[in-house]
């Protein structure tokens, strides 16, 4: 049985086809430019999209002469930075690949083309991709609008099984999102949703009202993507309906759409972890990277000077006990990764819009008790640890190796319980006052934490150490 399982394994191993090697061998064949359509034919836009790297320009040339726009719009779908490849189409060619594009697709790879040339196509292109494209343009990238799509089913209530049918299919022929079909009255305002299956097993007889989902989940074009992306995540719908101020259906978020807004709204967050704007391309001129990031370098500048101006009134107490000296880096890495811990724990919690005060305070006192556990289970350690590499290792006696460890590891047990509460109270704050709490970013907490270990560590050593035990040197 597991010979034979093993087997399996290997044939399912074989099985696993390079798609990038085949479309290559085939675009250097010399067949026919019929032939040659019919071979990529058989393959999926991504496949072909992927192929893309390997091919030469003469290459792809041939190709995107040999395929129709509608099909060339697929691949460049598909494409991550579609707008390299998209300059070695001829004016024709672009214009045809972008009327045949899903209109939010269209309009983001005409963002990352030169202004003068995307002047050019969008007069160039068909009314009705000109007047969605605009429509897109109108919402602020934060909004939710900026990211729908216009491809979706669009029923009138009131009417027959039958005529819903008719309508499907006509409508199916310029839109491919067929699964869901949406309901409007007269004046094209929202009713409700129809999933495509009911409608197919419905009963001639039957009214249309009977099948329709009149609590349909729904997002309005205006609002935010950070307020609205956890209720789409709510509903595991293949779209969602995007209405504007009067409550018409102008668009939808496909859960493609909802996928990609997520994964941008995690770079976002991550990005600004890092004390950045926004995210950073690979491609993305130093200028533009050198504006992300140096604000917040020149306000952790101005902490960092607080934080050496402090360590500078401590002078005394190394001068005194030099050996302390050489802990500080530990103190200070600790109540730095225990801070952030307590904010990437904190900006996650705080994207449930439900929380309440009580739950918000119940939160800080959590990541405070944390940080007391970890803080004495580390400090005991570093009790241990530390003091037996004072005594053994520096040759100290053992009552002034252990007075250090103990004072190292108090410093430690405070640094990090009052780092927990920092890191968990200052995006509460933020977000208390509009501000995004991602903004309270990991160098922002790194180095507020770094100025309380230097006054928890330095303090407790002239206390204990230097006033009470008299180790000075």
């Amino acid at each position: 049985m597991e010979k034979m399982n093993e087997n399996e394994t290997k044939d399912v191993a074989v099985q696993v086809r390079d798609y990038q090697t085949e479309l290559e061998q085939i675009m250097r064949s010399n067949v026919s430019p019929r032939v040659l359509k019919d071979r990529i034919s058989d393959y999926h836009e991504n496949d072909i999209a992927s192929s893309f790297e390997v091919l030469t320009r003469d290459e792809r040339e041939r190709l995107y002469r040999i395929l129709d726009a509608e099909q060339l719009s697929d691949i460049f779908e598909y494409l991550d930075n579609a707008e390299i490849y998209f300059e070695e189409l001829n004016a024709r060619k672009k214009v045809e690949v972008l009327s045949c594009m899903e209109v939010d697709q269209a309009a983001a790879l005409l963002k990352r083309l030169a202004k003068p040339e995307r002047n050019m196509l969008i007069d160039l292109i068909d009314n009705e991709s000109k007047r969605d494209i605009a429509m897109l343009e109108s919402f602020d990238e934060d909004e939710i609008g900026s990211r729908m799509s216009m491809n979706f089913i669009e029923i009138k209530a009131g009417i027959s099984i039958r005529e819903a049918m008719r309508e499907l299919i006509d409508q199916a022929a310029e839109n491919d999102n067929i699964s869901t079909l949406y309901v409007t009255d007269d004046n094209h305002t929202f009713c409700g949703a129809i999933d495509l299956k009911d409608l197919i097993i419905a009963r001639e007889g039957s009214k249309l009202d009977d099948i329709i989902t009149e609590s349909y989940p729904y997002v309005y074009a205006r609002e935010m993507i950070e307020d609205c992306i956890e209720r789409m995540k709510d509903y595991s719908e293949d779209s969602i309906p995007v209405l504007d101020e009067n409550n018409k259906i102008i668009g939808v978020i496909t859960s493609q759409d909802i996928i990609q807004v997520v994964d941008d709204e995690m770079g976002d967050d991550y990005a600004k972890l890092a004390g950045l704007a926004s995210e950073e391309e690979l491609n993305e001129p130093i200028r533009q990277s050198v504006h992300k990031r140096l604000p917040w370098l020149i306000i952790l500048l101005g902490l960092g000077l607080v934080v050496s101006s402090v360590v500078g009134l401590f002078e005394g107490v190394v001068a005194q006990l030099t050996i302390v000296i050489c802990f500080q880096s530990l103190i200070l890495d600790m109540a730095g990764n225990v801070g952030t811990q307590s904010l990437a724990v904190t900006i996650r919690v705080l994207m449930d819009e439900n929380l309440d005060g009580k739950q918000k305070l119940g939160l800080v006192f959590k990541e405070a008790r944390v940080g007391m556990c970890n803080g004495m289970i580390l400090g005991i350690l570093s009790f241990i640890c530390i003091g037996a590499y004072v005594v053994f290792a520096k040759g100290m006696t053992p009552f002034f190796g252990f007075s250090v460890s103990a004072c190292i590891g108090a410093a430690l047990l405070l640094a990090m319980i009052i780092s927990s509460i920092s890191g968990t109270v200052i995006p509460i704050m933020f977000k208390k006052f509009g501000v995004d709490p991602a903004v309270a970013s990991g160098p922002l907490i790194t180095t507020v934490n770094d100025l309380v270990a230097v006054v928890s560590y330095y303090g407790l050593t002239w206390i204990f150490l230097i006033e009470m035990l008299h180790l000075a040197d």
